[in-house]
């Protein structure tokens, strides 16, 4: 968010708090993905109203994983939003049987890397090769 103005951080706020309701997160465990502790669920009003998300870098890292599970989704099921949400929420052998949602909030950025990289094979690729 470096560089962004007021109204851009709250507009980019806006949209991954949408995203997370879309796929029916509650308030506490966006705020749990978001790596934003230590504050009310409530305060996922105040941002969406007139508070942008933190300009801290593990914030920001983990909302640049979550715009990228999005497109995965949209990839993965171009003709409905509703599968991409039902997958999140179903449980998956990959996450020792948890849903998705699940993996990301209680292992926080590993969780979240692990459904990315489920997801998006170039993104996995992209880890794999960085390893040899």
């Amino acid at each position: 968010m470096v560089g962004m103005s007021q109204e851009e951080r709250l507009e980019l706020t806006r949209g991954i708090l949408n995203m997370l309701d879309d796929w029916e997160i509650e308030a506490k465990d966006q705020l749990v993905l978001l790596g934003i502790s230590g504050v009310p669920s409530r305060e996922v009003k105040r941002m969406r109203d007139s508070r942008p998300l933190p300009d801290e870098p593990e914030v920001m890292q983990r909302v640049e994983h979550l715009i990228c599970i999005a497109d995965a989704l949209r990839t993965t099921y171009p003709f409905s939003q509703r599968m991409g949400r039902l997958w999140m929420h179903k449980p998956n052998r990959k996450f020792r049987q948890r849903s998705p949602v699940s993996t990301m909030v209680e292992d926080g950025m590993v969780g979240i890397i692990s459904v990315r990289s489920y997801l998006d094979c170039s993104f996995s690729w992209d880890m794999s090769g960085s390893k040899a």
